[in-house]
């Protein structure tokens, strides 16, 4: 998108749209979008798999689609746990109204992880651009999902549009 702004913040990019309401702009609804381990190296990274499209042409889209909602997103990846756990923890405080994870391997791994979505107040869409179910066996558990209202995988890059879609109808956004 090319009239999106970003900006670093904790050594993560984040895209607001110009079109959308700015994130500290009062009543605007924000959602909170993480991505964590290897996801940097989207579009490089067994692309037969996860497709050509970057981490960064991702956020664009995410931001594109959050923009005819008139919400705001704030698209983070990191490749640590703890990032992620503090994002999430704080999330709710930073005035986000729910989020969408894609955890990657720390979906199966992390007990902290779901911890922190346990102890968080907003909804939470697990996102996986394959289907986790149809790959190794490792991969057909997630720690996280009983933490989340809702999963959507299998879709591509356009997973996450689409758990986008999914929590904002679920938060009755028009």
């Amino acid at each position: 998108m090319a009239d999106a702004k970003r900006k670093s913040r904790g050594g993560a990019l984040s895209v607001v749209p110009d079109a959308a309401p700015k994130p500290r702009v009062r009543g605007a609804l924000r959602i909170l979008v993480m991505s964590g381990p290897n996801l940097d190296r989207l579009g490089k990274r067994e692309p037969e798999i996860y497709g050509k499209t970057t981490l960064a042409e991702l956020h664009d889209q995410i931001a594109a689609a959050a923009a005819l909602r008139k919400v705001v997103v704030d698209c983070r990846q990191s490749n640590h746990e703890g990032a992620l756990i503090d994002w999430i923890g704080t999330a709710a405080d930073d005035g986000f109204s729910g989020m969408l994870l894609n955890a990657g391997a720390l979906t199966h791994t992390s007990y902290a992880l779901y911890d922190a979505l346990k102890a968080s107040s907003l909804p939470t869409i697990e996102v996986h651009i394959s289907n986790p179910e149809a790959r190794e066996a490792f991969r057909k558990d997630s720690l996280i999902a009983p933490a989340c209202v809702g999963k959507v995988a299998g879709f591509g890059v356009a997973s996450y549009t689409l758990a986008l879609t999914g929590l904002l109808d679920r938060l009755q956004v028009s």
